[in-house]
């Protein structure tokens, strides 16, 4: 299987072949979550999936706790359904608390109780939600010799605590607020998760991808043993190099001639950071020039269903500017499509703008 032949199927399972009329929640459950670091990422990821997105009823999701924000795959903070951040949060316990497996986190942190500290913490969350920095204080009252930021990381880490609205809203924001699923959700962790069953929505939103593109979505080793038992109910594929690559067998597997439109991915975009090998989408030598030392990526564009540019908003009280920046000499024929996706990104992300523009360069 070609990597041409991989884009297209990944696309399809992304949702950015055409849009869909689904609503939100189903998307977000379709794609195993949305990467969320930044407030509005998930609102881009969904405008470039979904048929007249409404930025409001993923709003309406956060106030209402269908949907939360917490630290789940490669302990970033993923928007997820309440019913996932309940089911994956256990499976992805091991790669949250490698974050406190460094070497400063352990000098920091040498021989304290971190049972104890999962209790202390979750009995001051009962009282009411905390941003990290007053999380931090309220546990140097206990832990006076550690320092309450890696205090306030650790909770993080041994419990699994959700962003709060106003975080993440559409039509207003907030500071990081605290509180743990349990509470905010009024249900408890899924106490007999299924990795066979996460895998198997993995392969359907990223498939057909390698056991080592499951381990580096998740940051979870041991996952061979996983793909071997399911194997028997698998499509099994091979790359260029001859890896396999596990599928699902009726998943959509477009021919590579189905033309691919233009889309924008928000800054952090899991398309992007859920296979070990990401040429099928996103060439080496792009991703080496964009990618800053801490792993950050902008915006990117998708051009013919690769990633071809990169793109920012530059806003202010009366004006907006969209910038975008090519990674490869656009063709003629997509750059009409490319202004016109790229103009009506512009309304979604500034509607009240007075001024607006689109550059492409």
């Amino acid at each position: 299987m070609n990597g041409r032949a991989r884009n297209r199927a990944l696309l399809a399972r992304q949702l950015l072949l055409e849009r869909l009329p689904l609503r939100p929640l189903r998307a977000i459950e379709r794609l195993v979550g949305l990467q969320a670091q930044t407030p509005r990422s998930p609102y881009t990821a969904l405008w470039s999936r979904l048929r007249d997105f409404d930025p409001m009823s993923l709003s309406a999701l956060l106030e209402g706790r269908r949907a939360v924000r917490i630290a789940l795959m490669r302990s970033t903070i993923h928007l997820v359904s309440a019913a996932d951040a309940l089911r994956l949060r256990p499976l992805m316990q091991p790669a949250v608390m490698r974050e406190l497996a460094t070497p400063a986190m352990r000098r920091s942190l040498d021989g304290l109780d971190l049972d104890k500290l999962a209790d202390e913490a979750a009995r001051i969350l009962r009282e009411q939600p905390l941003t990290p920095a007053r999380l931090g204080t309220a546990l140097a009252e206990t832990w006076p010799e550690c320092v309450p930021h890696d205090l306030a990381h650790a909770a993080r880490s041994v419990l699994p605590l959700v962003q709060i609205p106003p975080r993440g809203l559409w039509d207003r924001s907030g500071a990081t607020t605290l509180a743990t699923a349990q509470h905010w959700l009024g249900r408890d962790l899924d106490s007999d998760p299924s990795w066979d069953a996460v895998a198997l929505r993995y392969l359907a939103a990223f498939g057909p991808a390698s056991t080592a593109d499951v381990v580096a979505w998740s940051r979870i080793t041991g996952l061979s043993a996983v793909l071997a038992r399911l194997r028997p109910r698998l499509k099994v594929l091979h790359d260029e190099e001859g890896r396999e690559l596990f599928d699902l067998p009726r998943a959509p597997r477009p021919p590579t001639s189905i033309p691919a439109p233009p889309r924008f991915l928000p800054d952090f975009d899991n398309l992007l950071l859920a296979h070990a090998d990401r040429n099928h989408v996103f060439a080496d030598e792009h991703r080496k020039s964009i990618q800053s030392t801490n792993g950050v990526l902008p915006g990117t564009l998708l051009v013919d269903g690769f990633v071809g540019a990169v793109w920012n908003l530059e806003c202010d009280d009366k004006s907006a500017l969209l910038v975008v920046r090519s990674l490869d000499t656009i063709r003629s024929a997509d750059a009409d499509a490319i202004r016109d996706e790229a103009r009506a990104l512009l309304y979604f992300l500034a509607p009240d703008a007075k001024r607006a523009e689109v550059i492409v360069g």
